[in-house]
């Protein structure tokens, strides 16, 4: 017999928000809503450079949980906007930590999706006594090959329609390193040139976000204004930089710090930002974490499949000390 497919919670509003300075140059913003008194649980948004939205809220029982979102450096809310100094995972690791603190927790689950996971992990690592359990979902480990598969050669042969979009932007003799081309133009002086790469960046990103994709109104708020300055100017940032990684395996060879925390992996079959060989690789390395492929979705959460799987886990880890 099939399941019943768990959808995610009602709509709820923050009871507070507010900006916490985590430097001399930036504030970032949080916000708080659910039970006070319950199991704390912070949401690591993806990205780099993208933001929370208000459905982010509803994977948490509110009657069970105190949730937490935040908008790590430079994106959403936070101060400035698009700032790239300072602004490395080792600077976001350390806002958490910090935030962590401000709010007077002593442990909290961590759940986080796409660039959300690689943060959560790095996070977790770092600090495996601030962590009750682990929820992550459309597994990135930041290795040059799942770089080189989404932003230069791989994805390409599966969505070659969004993809002459992508290159539109950078003349040809520039196209054996499309991640370089971007990244001078989106960190470069002229506006136009920064708006118009920044533009072409998103869409792909936006284009191959479902495995049925999001009308085109979606796809054009995604890929304008303030959102995709943020989104393409830190995702070319972190990951020209390896994500700042100590090493391309960093996020795999350091899981053993954290194999006796509760964990649920999930992971969408189609996703074609994040393939399934990253979880896959994450899974054969932590295998007391629970682990499941969502056969009918692509990389966000809330494909019903995935949405199911990590409703049922925070359900299953609202009482975890």
């Amino acid at each position: 017999m099939t399941r019943e497919l768990r959808s995610i919670y009602p709509p709820i509003e923050p009871r507070l928000t507010g900006h916490l300075r985590v430097s001399r140059l930036h504030e970032i913003y949080y916000e708080e809503c659910g039970n006070p008194i319950g199991t704390p649980v912070v949401f690591v948004h993806g990205g780099p450079g993208g933001s929370t939205e208000p459905n982010n809220r509803r994977f948490f029982d509110p009657d069970a949980y105190r949730i937490i979102l935040f908008h790590q450096r430079g994106c959403g809310n936070s101060r400035p906007h698009s700032c790239l100094e300072e602004n490395t995972t080792w600077h976001l690791v350390e806002d958490m930590e910090r935030l962590r603190s401000h709010l007077g927790i002593e442990r909290w689950i961590v759940f986080g999706g796409s660039w959300g996971s690689t943060l959560s992990l790095a996070y977790t690592e770092t600090h495996p006594e601030s962590v009750r359990a682990l929820i992550i979902r459309g597994i990135w480990l930041v290795r040059p090959h799942e770089i080189r598969w989404f932003y230069q050669e791989g994805a390409s042969f599966i969505f070659p329609d969004a993809w002459e979009k992508y290159l539109e932007p950078i003349p040809v003799q520039e196209h054996g390193d499309l991640l370089g081309a971007y990244h001078r133009r989106l960190t470069g002086d002229d506006r136009v040139v920064r708006a118009e790469a920044a533009r072409a960046w998103c869409t792909w990103e936006a284009l191959t976000l479902k495995l049925v994709p999001h009308p085109p109104d979606y796809i054009e708020q995604y890929a304008s204004g303030d959102h995709a300055d943020a989104l393409a100017r830190l995702e070319s940032h972190y990951y020209i930089n390896g994500a700042f990684l100590k090493s391309p395996n960093q996020l795999i060879e350091d899981v053993d710090r954290i194999r006796h925390i509760p964990a649920a992996i999930v992971q969408g079959r189609y996703d074609v930002i994040c393939p399934s060989s990253a979880a896959w690789d994450l899974h054969r390395r932590w295998p007391e974490a629970e682990f499941s492929i969502t056969p009918d979705a692509g990389h966000i959460a809330f494909e019903p499949g995935t949405a199911d799987f990590l409703i049922r886990a925070t359900d299953r880890f609202r009482g975890a000390t």
